[in-house]
């Protein structure tokens, strides 16, 4: 694959450069909807202006570039080493050309190597598929949003949620309630129900993988999501915490099988600096098409 280091800088530029069509339409539906002259019309205003600078200038949407997240689907066979050691690769030139900032670092000493490669980052996501074609999806997270992520396990007295869907609810709800602007709102919610406390946390951020304009397959979970969106949007929190009427731009919640001696349910939250691309690759590496 002598043409993937290229591909995967391209990859790695775009993604931190350029938001993807879905969340910039959804941005620009949120601006249409907050009353001129409030502080939360101004607030998308400058976060419209800031997304066409930083794809004018190709220079990253964010001083905060955040975990570098890889998900592949790959055939069988495939060397997942060797896509690694290229990827490592393309995110230390990624660095020094500027499209990620220096900002990982050891966690005992707190050192910054200038390069965003160390133990857990970048991070991958392998998963197998019996088809000849690769498909790499990047999530860039900042730790701003990261930090407001929370998991809850269920029933929980405080909040009075039991082990349903009601309570899933509640729980989603207060995990909204709690970030307020602290997550570089509107933001998207990506849930899991289900799994145990790694899992459930792993599989909430593949949600993000989705468009923010598709519906959930399962119809509990397509109106749960519907009726979190809708409701977050009416608490009043806004932009950055400014008030108004966006709050968040999308909610995607997955499933997955739990023990019976423990229900989680896991947020995991995406600033409106939703960073997120994909691309198909031929044998060579070569790109092929866009994802999003």
């Amino acid at each position: 694959m002598n043409a993937l280091p290229d591909s995967l800088l391209e990859l790695i530029r775009r993604t931190s450069a350029e938001i993807p069509a879905d969340v910039q339409h959804a941005i620009l539906a949120a601006l249409e909807r907050e009353k001129r002259g409030t502080i939360a019309q101004a607030a998308l205003a400058i976060i419209d202006r800031n997304i066409a600078l930083a794809k004018r200038k190709s220079q990253p949407i964010c001083q905060d570039t955040g975990s570098i997240l890889f998900y592949l689907r790959v055939p069988v066979g495939f060397d997942q080493a060797a896509f690694a050691d290229a990827a490592r690769g393309a995110v230390r030139e990624a660095t020094r050309k500027g499209y990620l900032r220096q900002n990982s670092v050891d966690s005992l000493t707190g050192v910054n190597d200038g390069t965003n490669v160390g133990p857990g980052a970048p991070t991958f996501h392998f998963h197998q598929h019996r088809e000849p074609q690769v498909t790499v999806r990047l999530v860039l997270k900042g730790g701003g949003c990261e930090n407001v992520g929370a998991q809850y396990s269920l029933p929980h007295e405080k909040l009075k949620a039991d082990r349903d869907l009601e309570g899933c609810r509640k729980v989603i709800l207060d995990a909204v309630l709690q970030a307020q602007g602290k997550g570089c709102g509107p933001g998207i919610l990506g849930v899991c129900i289900g799994g145990d406390r790694a899992t459930s946390y792993e599989h909430s951020k593949e949600q993000f993988l989705r468009l923010l304009a598709d519906r959930n397959p399962n119809p509990s979970l397509d109106q749960l999501e519907q009726e979190v969106l809708r409701t977050a949007n009416e608490l009043g929190i806004g932009p950055m915490g400014f008030g108004g009427r966006t709050t968040l731009l999308g909610v995607k919640i997955g499933v997955l099988n739990r023990l019976p001696a423990s229900f989680f349910v896991s947020i995991s939250y995406m600033c409106w600096a939703f960073r997120r691309q994909g691309v198909t690759l031929d044998s060579e590496g070569r790109l092929q098409t866009w994802l999003y």
